[in-house]
């Protein structure tokens, strides 16, 4: 759902099947922890995912 890229260089993304934040540099890694401690935050990415994806999963799967 959400990416965050610096220099051509993914270094954290919010993983929709674990439902966490996961850090793929150093920098990434420290912020995936800070925003996975924050009930807000992954409130919020939950929300858009039911929002969005739960909705729409079935237009993509449709024959």
């Amino acid at each position: 759902i959400y990416s965050m890229i610096y220099n051509k260089l993914e270094y954290i993304r919010f993983d929709s099947n674990l439902e966490k934040y996961v850090g793929y540099t150093e920098f990434g890694v420290k912020n995936a922890e800070r925003f996975n401690n924050n009930p807000s935050i992954i409130g919020l990415v939950r929300a858009q995912k039911e929002a969005y994806c739960h909705n729409n999963i079935d237009i993509d799967y449709q024959a």
